[in-house]
């Protein structure tokens, strides 16, 4: 049975504010439509790097190791190479 206890500390108290809430969730609708129009734009890049005949998975790839730190990239790439030997697929 809820006393109340359950309620998050982090809740403030006081009375929501119906101007301010619908604030927030109008600009995380608006975010949300703009990742979803980006999303659409980088399929739209694959598929005409496709079309020119480059492999997608491979630029996914790479753009994700560009994302990384070099040591992180590093330490991966490392990590790959210990377990395709480990496998014999070198």
């Amino acid at each position: 049975m809820p006393d109340g206890s359950s309620i998050s500390k982090k809740t403030k108290a006081g009375p929501i504010s119906a101007d301010r809430l619908k604030s927030f969730i109008e600009r995380i609708e608006k975010l949300e439509e703009e990742r979803k129009a980006i999303g659409g734009d980088i399929k739209d890049v694959y598929s005409e790097a496709k079309g020119v005949g480059y492999d997608v998975k491979t630029m996914r790839k790479i753009v994700s190791m560009r994302s990384m730190d070099a040591a992180d990239r590093a330490e991966q790439e490392t990590l790959l190479d210990v377990y395709k030997h480990a496998l014999g697929m070198v």
